[in-house]
């Protein structure tokens, strides 16, 4: 997993909506391909783009496919975002804040 393709793979509204979907628990390819208007070839290329950035995992149940959400990924990306708000040790809010005084 790179850095850039997590990045990537956030910029996109619909993929940002499958990990929505994903926050509350594992679904099968094909509950969430029915949130869609798109067609299925495009979920799964949506999917696959999530999967290869390493922000859902998957597992074959029967003839399902299962995606769960990652967690450790968007973890690591929440820290460096708040790293870059620091600004000589300040943070982001922080100034805002003495702006507002």
């Amino acid at each position: 997993m790179a850095v850039q393709d997590v990045y990537r793979a956030l910029s996109d509204p619909e993929r940002r909506k499958i990990l929505k979907l994903l926050q509350d628990g594992p679904l099968p390819a094909g509950a969430i391909a029915a949130e869609f208007e798109i067609s299925w070839p495009s979920v799964s290329r949506h999917l696959g783009l999530l999967t290869n950035a390493g922000l859902v995992s998957h597992e074959r149940n029967g003839q399902q496919v299962i995606y769960q959400l990652t967690t450790s990924v968007l973890v690591d990306i929440v820290t460096e975002l708040a790293e870059l708000t620091r600004v000589g040790g300040t943070t982001a809010k922080q100034i805002a804040q003495e702006r507002e005084k």
